[in-house]
């Protein structure tokens, strides 16, 4: 860890909070944010927490900040009311309590011609229940007159995308320079995670660090034989085949920043190369440039490189070497968008697709973890950060961000692994955790690592545009939605928590209404999320049998040519 500075250093960051309240209550917070709901008495407020001195903080195990910024509460004023020379207690103990603790908050409101007083109240305490989110992330308001009158009281919160939006606002104060302020700001998270350690206990206990990854069992469709395939870009890729008969090819693209360990998953009884395998398909695997098993992975590319390149280097490769006039592909998330991207751009040779998860029109939920990553990705790229990755060391730095990253909030990852909460920061709610058997769930860092930001920037313009478009943003796909007409398959996780159903839909209606609708179909997978589909204990019996009734009906029996 950095050494202490020689200087006092502080720590700044900006919290907006968003809420209800209700003129003149006479009853509760939780009563006056309801009352104010259904008045549509809104409150919030944006303002920065400045600490100045982390190493005094430490020392007392509490500290005292300045607040400023803004107060907006149309009923009591159309203006927002300036806040200066608020003050922030951060952790102070309830002396009614011994094993609570409180975030006070105290802030001067001047504007619309009156001057009034907000006060704050966070109460930190362990009850019954995964309550450590609520705790930090409610508090409990009142607005008062400077002598003490009451005139508004209700609750305000921090939403999981403000809460994203805070991380990337924390900054030193006073720092001579990097080093100093590096350890200002991890000294401040390290103190942050121990006061919640002692009040939450095993809720926020220690990391449970994934076991490395080991073979569990022989794979039924052998080890495969691995070709490497270069792109027209120079970039060199990697198939793998397993021929397991006539029926076919079928090329298997995996997501974005994992490898083709994501369908070899050893810890289910049958992965998907097994079940197509013993069905008599000549199944190649595709580790595309963004696969961490490969070295580009950690160079700077976006999704117009693999569709432009990467796809058409493996399909002509696996023709070539087969014989085979086209090939079937089954890709999923970022692996199927990318192929429809190359369809668009004049890709050929492909009979049929299956495309899972995310198409040309994603529609991510409005709470969704991927957003705040998404829009995260220019600022960090602005930075010069170049990748993020999954992997988790045990160092003090490490431990720091983990601890942020235990405040994030899911739908499914309830999860004591660190490289499942940076999974969830940086992708969104990709797995749901309970359709997955405890081998697969520690062999998940295995199909994880390094991701380069340009990826994500361009995902985040996707997602802003609401369809696919080229990183640059020009409309380089929709108007060659006429070469998109074969058969597809749109297959989707009904509790998908990264990308909704709607979004396959959304690209069905556009496709069908440009091609005709005899070109596609499309299936919803009811109790299942994202990556489950795939690598889910139960995924064999739900979910494998639909890829290979869709792969049969678009499959011609096997004629002479090539090593067929």
């Amino acid at each position: 860890m950095p050494e202490k500075p020689g200087s006092v250093v502080g720590v700044a960051f900006t919290e907006t909070m968003r809420g209800y309240m209700a003129l003149a209550p006479q009853s509760s917070h939780a009563m006056a944010e309801i009352e104010g709901r259904l008045q549509g008495q809104r409150l919030e407020f944006t303002v920065t927490a400045t600490f100045p001195d982390v190493g005094a903080m430490i020392a007392a195990s509490a500290g005292i900040g300045r607040l400023d910024g803004t107060v907006t509460a149309p009923a009591l004023g159309p203006a927002p009311f300036q806040v200066e020379g608020g003050v922030f207690h951060l952790f102070e103990r309830d002396p009614a309590h011994p094993q609570t603790l409180l975030m006070r908050y105290r802030m001067p409101m001047r504007g619309n011609g009156r001057d009034l007083v907000l006060h704050g109240r966070k109460t930190i305490r362990d009850d019954l229940g995964l309550d450590m989110w609520s705790d930090t992330t409610t508090l409990d308001t009142d607005i008062e007159t400077p002598s003490g009158e009451s005139v508004a009281r209700g609750i305000v919160h921090i939403s999981a995308h403000d809460f994203a939006r805070q991380l990337t606002t924390m900054k030193a104060v006073g720092a001579a320079g990097p080093t100093e302020a590096l350890w200002a700001v991890t000294q401040f998270g390290t103190f942050f995670e121990e006061r919640l350690r002692q009040v939450y206990g095993g809720i926020f206990g220690q990391s449970e660090v994934s076991p490395a990854f080991r073979p569990t069992r022989a794979l039924r469709c052998g080890a495969g034989e691995r070709f490497p395939v270069c792109t027209a870009d120079g970039v060199e890729l990697r198939l793998t085949r397993f021929r397991g008969g006539a029926k076919g090819p079928v090329l298997l693209t995996p997501g974005f920043g994992t490898s083709t360990l994501a369908y070899l998953v050893d810890t289910v009884e049958t992965n998907l190369p097994e079940f197509l395998f013993e069905r008599g398909y000549d199944v190649w695997l595709l580790d595309y440039r963004s696969s961490p098993d490969l070295p580009s992975a950690a160079t700077q590319f976006t999704l117009d490189d693999i569709a432009r390149h990467d796809y058409p280097a493996a399909v002509g490769f696996i023709r070539q070497h087969t014989g085979a006039a086209d090939i079937q592909v089954m890709a999923h998330c970022v692996g199927s968008l990318t192929l429809e991207m190359a369809l668009a751009l004049g890709l050929t040779g492909v009979r049929s697709a299956i495309c899972s998860q995310l198409t040309l029109h994603p529609r991510p939920p409005l709470l969704n973890r991927i957003k705040s990553g998404l829009y995260l990705a220019d600022l960090l790229h602005g930075a010069s950060v170049d990748t993020m990755s999954t992997d988790f060391r045990g160092n003090w730095f490490e431990e720091v961000f983990d601890a942020v990253l235990r405040l994030y909030p899911s739908n499914y990852q309830r999860s004591a692994s660190p490289v499942v909460r940076r999974i969830l920061f940086m992708y969104g709610d990709v797995i749901k955790l309970e359709n997955l058997n405890r081998a697969t769930y520690e062999a998940i860092p295995a199909m994880f690592g390094v991701a380069n930001l340009s990826t994500f920037v361009h995902l985040g313009r996707i997602m802003r545009t609401g369809h696919a478009v080229a990183a640059d943003g020009a409309e380089a796909y929709l108007p060659h939605a006429d070469r998109l007409a074969l058969p597809i398959l749109f297959l989707h996780g009904a509790e998908n928590g990264l990308f909704l159903p709607e979004g396959s839909a959304e690209t069905m209606a556009v496709l069908a209404a440009r091609n005709g609708g005899h070109w596609y179909s499309r299936q919803v997978v009811p109790g299942y999320a994202h990556m489950d589909c795939f690598i889910g204990k139960d995924a064999a019996c739900d979910v494998y049998p639909l890829v290979a009734a869709e792969l049969d009906r678009h499959n011609p029996a096997a004629g002479p040519g090539g090593d067929r």
